[in-house]
């Protein structure tokens, strides 16, 4: 059993949900991600998905693809995320999942990226861009060094394609929240629950739902009929509000750790069950 099925295996003994924040690599510094990534699970985080930055971020919302920009503006890549969760690894046995998108990974090399990943300490990869029918050769690799690979179904999903990607996936079943990018709402879809709801008569794997996520309110109502929420442009927004611009250089304001902290530690409250 890996960290990602020992770590539900646990929330399902207690009346919570798994929280599973989402930073992007790199954003503002890779010394500062290394930092998030402590400070977020001595908050209570579960799972931590970690963004590989990327030039054309297809599935993000302005608020993602400007810390990919960010990112980038370091030169930030595959290799250096690599680096940081190996001296993660020293300190923490949290989950850490990798999203990117296809074409880095193919740039790499599929075999190479997948040795390479899990060397590091990495869990899992989530790959927005990659359709189950193009993903063989990626689940192959992956599957041979141990990685779990996360696909993703929408509320449009027909229930005959949910089963298939269901048996597929490992880890768990990313749910889509919304037809569209990622990005913070005031209010979710009034179907939202309802979708869920028919997800979980389809799949006995854990399912998490992400997009459009950013209130406790929100994670309190979605607790009870999820195995794990997913949020991660409001952390992105608190992350960019402390960063600190200097000329062309950017660095963490002296907060910003302790306020992506405290706020992950009040998501993580809210998905206790029944509160």
């Amino acid at each position: 059993m890996n960290r990602i099925d020992r770590m539900f295996s646990q929330i399902r003994k207690g009346k919570e949900a798994a929280l599973m924040p989402f930073i992007t690599t790199g954003d503002p510094d890779i010394d500062t991600t290394e930092k998030l990534i402590l400070e977020m699970d001595r908050q209570g985080a579960n799972l931590i998905e970690l963004g590989l930055p990327f030039s054309d971020p297809l599935a993000d919302g302005p608020t993602i693809q400007t810390s990919s920009q960010r990112a980038l503006r370091h030169n930030i890549n595959a290799k250096d995320l690599f680096g940081m969760v190996r001296r993660v690894r020293k300190k923490t046995d949290i989950p850490l999942v990798l999203m990117g998108y296809y074409n880095p990974l193919l740039q790499y090399g599929l075999s190479t990226f997948a040795e390479d990943a899990a060397a590091s300490g990495l869990d899992g990869t989530i790959i927005p861009d990659l359709p189950l029918e193009e993903a063989g050769q990626w689940i192959a690799a992956a599957k041979t060094r141990g990685l779990d690979n996360i696909l993703l179904v929408a509320p449009n999903t027909s229930a005959d394609r949910v089963r298939k990607i269901a048996r597929v996936t490992q880890g768990f079943l990313y749910y889509v929240s919304v037809t569209g990018i990622t990005g913070t709402r005031t209010e979710l879809p009034a179907e939202l629950y309802q979708g869920l709801n028919a997800i979980k008569q389809l799949t006995k794997k854990p399912v998490a739902v992400g997009f459009g996520i950013s209130m406790p309110a929100q994670i309190s109502g979605l607790a009870v009929i999820t195995d794990g929420i997913i949020v991660g442009s409001a952390i992105i927004k608190l992350i960019e509000a402390h960063t600190i611009k200097e000329g062309d250089d950017l660095r963490a304001g002296p907060d910003l750790v302790k306020k992506v902290g405290e706020f992950v530690g009040e998501l993580k409250e809210a998905t206790k069950k029944g509160c």
